[in-house]
């Protein structure tokens, strides 16, 4: 309604502050694609690659995820979660992120998600790409565990595709994924676009949003 837009104006940046939040929870994304695009399963992987993590679970340095390794070392970051979300004909894919302020903290954390954006195009291996791809597949497989599970599924899919996709069609999808095909999807998608910056807490030390704006279209080769 009227009501809601003006108080809630849709903006690609958007900060509420908040001070007697101890942390800053902030989303970076772009648009990504439908249930039915072909780009979705490469969206997917890249999504995996990203992976999620949290301060308070075991592994510390060394775990798989790059990006996880990095916001550790960090120390600035207490947790973060790619998404990927999709509708019918667009999509959010991004990442979202709980950062202590303390130290000028929420800066380098934004601007360690754009450097992964870019290692994401230019210089990730294919042992990465297999590995996320594994993850992907025992992913959607461990969602089927059990008849309701799989009951959603068939509806879900019916819904967003029409027919039940076999498991077997859901690998050699996954399967096809590659350096060329995801080098293809962040160019399309994430290169020289206008993402969505969402930050609430505490704010102070946000960047600003054209500095982002203008990350976005640096140097991807």
């Amino acid at each position: 309604s009227s009501g809601i837009n003006a108080e809630w104006p849709l903006r690609p940046g958007m900060n509420y502050r908040d001070d007697d939040n101890p942390f800053c929870h902030v989303a970076l994304a772009v648009e990504g694609c439908g249930w039915t695009n072909p780009d979705y399963f490469p969206l997917m992987v890249a999504n995996t690659l990203i992976g999620n993590w949290n301060r308070a679970q075991g592994g510390g340095r060394n775990i798989p995820s790059k990006f996880a390794r990095k916001i550790h070392e960090m120390g600035a970051g207490q947790s973060f979660m790619a998404f990927n979300t999709c509708y019918k004909d667009t999509g959010l894919w991004g990442i979202y992120g709980v950062v202590d302020p303390a130290n000028d903290g929420i800066r380098p954390f934004i601007m360690a998600i754009q450097s992964e954006f870019r290692r994401l195009y230019r210089s990730v291996s294919p042992g990465e790409i297999q590995r996320a791809k594994n993850l992907l597949k025992t992913y959607l497989l461990a969602q089927c565990d059990g008849t309701t599970a799989v009951c959603e599924d068939i509806g879900r899919q019916m819904l967003t595709y029409g027919r039940r996709i076999p498991l077997a069609e859901i690998d050699s999808r996954i399967e096809a994924v590659d350096q060329q095909s995801l080098k293809k999807v962040m160019a399309e998608y994430v290169y020289d676009v206008d993402p969505a910056l969402v930050a609430l807490g505490a704010t102070e030390g946000t960047p600003d949003y054209g500095l982002l704006r203008s990350l976005m279209s640096g140097p991807f080769e």
